[in-house]
């Protein structure tokens, strides 16, 4: 039993969601089976008091029909019923969270029934629904579609009127193009990553249509318009100031999870243009994280991630804006996972005090400092390779230079670019290391080789310290 599907979603309800679930399943109208009730309250009782031990069938058995023989057909039959009836309740529960959709289902059942006497009220409910909506993804149109639609079907008898075809058409038109265009971005963003093509009817007659016409009704549209043009014309910079000012006054017009995907697009295009070494494009990163923070965007449901944590940090650090940055993590240290939450402030707080040149202070911070995300601790080992060149720390540091290549080669999760990426900064600063001072030709031959190097770690902190013995 504990290796069953069964058994593997009971274990994903807390208490409140399990004491719901048996309220479903005791109501006459979902189950009239108490056999399966007792069933749902033998799993609860072996979960909720973390036994490890099997479940024999027979031990249930008894509990649920006490009076009959074992009866393995009939047994997977009860475990059957019960896992239709907890997707059953997962799906009621998913209905009862969308009231507008509980309306829209009245509208229809009251014209497929012709039901005239609650007619004005289930249009009524419709109308309070979207008005309380703030809310333009295009599920909103889909929403609406279905209303129009609907209200359609009520009032065609009356045929000398003029309807509301135009509405729905509207509406359909809003859901669809914005879904279009949203997917379409969406396979071109998964292209960078993986080596995936997706064929796309219709994109090319929907873009013409699209950049001929204003929407200011349906504002994903131009919002997922700009990425379209941002990720296919990269070049021209005028595409991403377009979808930033449409971000900043768009941003909260859409669910949560949509616009961090739609800033998400954003903060890619200006970390590759950072990578192109253009420094103008630190502040618009900058930029865009205070926006998103502001709008709580990427906070989810009262949660900071560790990496957007760690992002913002080194951004702001970058830009040297140390007192807003020792303020952000003041401010938002409470938001973080409580899991990764002593460990991001410590490694965190050792970013600003390196920029700050408090080295001490960093040693201290970052020595005690393990993650399980492996680009944490690559960042952290990088951080604490820097600070011991800084202070001279040369046993330490040529330690660190054989664990964290170590570390390296014995992570092969680690992706083979990143760790070719942190491989040459432990060359480049090893050979720094090993330089003679005043030996000039031996230093402009390592500046060309690093320069010639695409793919290191820390790279400006490289040839600033070259810099240094010129």
């Amino acid at each position: 039993m504990r290796n069953s599907k069964l058994y593997s979603i009971l274990t994903q309800f807390d208490k409140y969601e399990q004491n719901r679930l048996r309220k479903f399943l005791v109501s006459p109208y979902f189950n009239r089976s108490e056999a399966i009730v007792t069933l749902f309250d033998y799993l609860l009782l072996h979960i909720n008091t973390a036994r490890e031990d099997e479940i024999p069938k027979e031990t249930l058995w008894m509990q649920m029909v006490p009076d009959a023989p074992y009866d393995d057909v009939r047994f997977r039959k009860y475990c059957s019923d019960l896992f239709k009836l907890v997707q059953d309740y997962l799906a009621a529960e998913v209905y009862e969270s969308k009231p507008a959709g509980k309306a829209l289902l009245l509208m229809e059942a009251v014209s497929k029934r012709k039901l005239e006497r609650i007619r004005s009220t289930a249009i009524r409910n419709v109308h309070k629904f979207t008005e309380q909506n703030t809310l333009r993804s295009a599920d909103f149109y889909l929403d609406q579609y279905l209303f129009e639609k609907n209200y359609y079907e009520l009032h065609k008898h009356d045929r000398t009127s003029k309807t509301n075809i135009e509405r729905i058409n509207k509406n359909l038109d809003g859901f669809y193009i914005s879904e279009k265009l949203r997917y379409y971005c969406l396979s071109l963003g998964q292209r960078k990553v993986a080596d995936h093509t997706y064929h796309i009817e219709f994109m090319d007659e929907i873009i013409q249509y699209v950049q001929d016409k204003d929407f200011p009704d349906v504002p994903s549209i131009p919002v997922y318009y700009q990425i379209l043009l941002m990720e296919t014309d990269g070049e021209n910079l005028a595409h991403y100031f377009k979808l930033k000012q449409l971000l900043e006054q768009n941003g909260l017009k859409f669910p949560r999870e949509e616009a961090e995907s739609m800033y998400g697009f954003a903060f890619n295009y200006c970390v590759s243009k950072i990578n192109q070494g253009n420094p103008q494009f630190q502040n618009e990163l900058f930029d865009l994280y205070k926006d998103s923070l502001k709008k709580e965007i990427i906070i989810v449901e009262g949660e900071l991630s560790p990496w957007d944590f760690r992002n913002i940090t080194t951004i702001a650090l970058r830009l040297g804006q140390y007192d807003w940055t020792e303020e952000f993590i003041k401010t938002y240290q409470h938001a973080l996972p409580e899991a990764f939450r002593q460990n991001s402030v410590n490694y965190n707080l050792a970013q600003v005090y390196f920029y700050q040149k408090k080295y001490g202070e960093v040693i201290q911070l970052l020595q005690e400092v393990e993650f399980e995300d492996f680009t944490y601790n690559l960042n952290s080992k990088s951080i604490l390779l820097a600070t011991y060149y800084e202070t001279d720390e040369i046993e330490p540091l040529y330690s660190l230079f054989e664990s964290f290549r170590t570390y390296l080669n014995r992570h092969k999760d680690i992706p083979s670019s990143r760790r070719q990426l942190y491989a040459n900064l432990i060359r480049f600063t090893k050979k720094i290391t090993n330089l003679t001072p005043g030996d000039r030709k031996a230093v402009q031959k390592l500046k060309q080789e690093l320069e010639a190097t695409k793919n290191v770690a820390s790279h400006s902190w490289l040839m600033e310290k070259i810099a240094e013995l010129e």
